[in-house]
């Protein structure tokens, strides 16, 4: 499995390789990791001027191609599985073409996801457009099978000119993701005794849109209710919390969690807010909704997230803080409903997104790999 960077789980494609590497070990399966923070065959930092410094601040570092790095990693396998289309992956793809290896690849880098980060470029016309055509002239569409998280991430592909066997198999979330003591007496609402809490987790960056959450809690009934936990971290986690001491006069708090702690955090969450405007996925989503979390997703055309929703009441347009705001006043005014689905998120996400059946799925496209390969 070839990534830039195993090192930092805070970053939702390193933390999604990790856990199926864990999972392929506990299937039977051998797996070599190579990247940065790799523990047997890691790679050294790749500095590129002014994009690694941006990259960093979304928990992101560029690997330095070797292709010794990838002959000694390659030796002995049966494929290669490449998660990124920059120079890294590139290069593992042109040593295992070498090494006569099958090689299959993951899409997890959503263009859209760039260019907010872009400042003033992303309103280049066609920026988009250039780059899933980039991802698929460097990578993608020299590879017969790749791994896709959801329907849309297949369908923005398909637009774009993407021609390969797509296999659309969902990230899903570890089993260490649970309600814990949700459902004791001694948790459930109403609030007479505590604030009610709402979580948002991702990072901190445009295209996630924490700003129209802080605006619609601004503008809530309830907003003197509310208890609001932000964890992520990026760029724009100074401006969000001058945003939020200027508008809210709740405890707030917004930061980085570490990965091992999220799901201590999200059992104390009521609500969960995903604001977001591009998402392939939204591990973070699921992730929330096993704890127990009731979910509030904004609906955009570039965010699969949606998708996660079992009532209206858990959708909102994105960007529309009012109508975000008239969501989380109705859960709050309705208690009881908020415990009962909390329970029927959390028993629906176990049912349909463990990371037990996305990666039996995953071996399976492996094995559909292995079969069509002609060195």
């Amino acid at each position: 499995m070839v990534l830039d960077t195993f090192g930092n789980r805070g970053n939702g494609t390193s933390n999604s390789a990790i856990q199926y590497a864990h999972e392929l070990e506990r299937q039977g399966h051998h797996v070599r990791l190579v990247g940065i923070g790799a523990p047997d065959y890691p790679a050294r930092v790749h500095t590129i001027p002014l994009v690694s410094r941006v990259a960093a601040k979304q928990q992101m570092s560029f690997a330095r191609a070797d292709p010794s790095l990838f002959k000694r990693a390659f030796d002995g396998v049966d494929l290669v599985h490449i998660y990124e289309p920059f120079a890294f992956g590139r290069a593992a793809l042109a040593v295992a073409d070498g090494m006569g290896l099958p090689v299959t690849a993951g899409f997890h880098i959503q263009p859209e996801n760039i260019t907010y980060s872009a400042g003033p470029l992303r309103y280049v016309p066609g920026l988009d457009g250039a780059i899933y055509r980039l991802f698929r002239h460097w990578l993608y569409g020299g590879i017969r099978h790749i791994h896709v998280p959801t329907l849309l991430t297949a369908d923005l592909l398909r637009a774009h000119g993407y021609r390969s066997c797509l296999h659309v198999i969902s990230n899903g979330y570890q089993p260490r993701f649970d309600p814990g003591d949700r459902y004791e007496a001694k948790r459930t609402p109403p609030f007479s005794d505590r604030p009610v809490h709402i979580v948002a987790s991702g990072r901190l960056a445009s295209e996630k849109d924490h700003a129209t959450l802080i605006r619609a809690l601004s503008r809530c009934r309830h907003r003197d209710r509310v208890r609001l936990t932000i964890a992520g971290t990026g760029p724009l986690e100074r401006r969000l919390k001058a945003q939020a001491a200027r508008e809210l006069d709740g405890p707030v708090s917004i930061g980085f969690h570490p990965n091992e702690t999220m799901p201590q955090l999200l059992r104390t969450a009521d609500l969960l807010v995903h604001p977001s405007i591009a998402d392939l996925e939204s591990v973070s989503v699921l992730e929330g909704m096993a704890c127990g979390a009731v979910p509030i997703i904004a609906q955009s055309k570039l965010s699969a997230a949606g998708q996660f929703a079992l009532t209206p009441h858990s959708l909102f347009p994105v960007g529309q803080a009012d109508v975000l705001a008239s969501r989380i006043d109705w859960w709050i005014d309705h208690p009881d409903l908020m415990v009962s689905w909390s329970k029927g998120y959390a028993d629906f996400t176990r049912d349909h997104y463990s990371i037990a059946a996305s990666v039996r799925a995953f071996v399976g496209m492996e094995r559909q790999a292995l079969a069509d390969f002609r060195p």
